[in-house]
């Protein structure tokens, strides 16, 4: 399993951050990819994080992947160093709220629905800007970027189009919106997430610069029984 993720980090551009997404995988995984040099950790569930942390020792920054419901956001805000997938002011201010009694900062992407998908959850893109000038205003928010995840389509090549127009997103709102950022210059406007397992090559191509990744990392699941 460490060879498999050292052979992926072999592939991936010195600037590209890989992800280790490890939803339904145990501590065992983790632990490869923190062996192998990977230690950004991403889960879809907020219990399911919390449960991992207690159990692996190896340094790791936890990404909130999956969505978040509003309900969960004090426990996010206790759990993780990044949320991924913010996509409304009121889910922002539940975050805020909670990290302000927590005495902590968070850095937060913006997840957008860039497929416009009816069930998917995900700021519209037009709808990204207002979204982005709101949790600015709000001190213990860091936004660094943007989240999205395309469509499933038939092949790789079928994200290409969300991808770029993901980017062409992302480098409209670095221009629209103040720089520089109030604080330090590591919380720069500066991350791309976009890519997993099955395409996240041509999402490095259209500019990525961070891909989520699980089954090319750990292999299949099993099978559930």
């Amino acid at each position: 399993m460490v060879r498999r993720c050292e052979e992926v980090l072999r592939q991936v551009q010195p600037h590209v951050t890989v992800l280790a997404a490890t939803k339904d995988r145990g501590p065992e995984e983790v632990r490869a990819a923190s062996l192998a040099g990977i230690n950004h950790i991403g889960e879809n569930y907020v219990q399911e994080a919390e449960r991992k942390r207690a159990l692996v020792t190896e340094p790791a920054v936890w990404h909130m992947i999956g969505h978040l419901q509003k309900n969960k956001a004090k426990k996010a805000a206790r759990v993780f160093d990044w949320v991924e997938t913010v996509d409304s002011v009121e889910l922002a201010r539940r975050l805020e709220l909670a990290l302000a009694v927590q005495e902590r900062v968070l850095n937060v992407l913006i997840q957008v629905n860039i497929g416009r998908e009816p069930h998917k959850a995900g700021a519209h893109p037009e709808d990204v800007l207002t979204l982005a000038q709101e949790i600015r205003k709000l001190p213990h928010l860091v936004l660094r970027g943007l989240m999205a995840a395309p469509p499933p389509g038939e092949g790789p090549e079928d994200s290409r189009p969300h991808f770029r127009a993901m980017r062409r997103l992302f480098e409209d709102l670095r221009m629209r919106l103040p720089t520089p950022y109030t604080r330090s210059d590591t919380t720069e406007f500066n991350v791309l997430s976009m890519g997993m397992s099955a395409d996240w090559e041509v999402a490095v191509e259209e500019g990525a610069t961070l891909i989520r990744l699980g089954t090319a990392l750990f292999g299949p699941l099993p099978p559930a029984l």
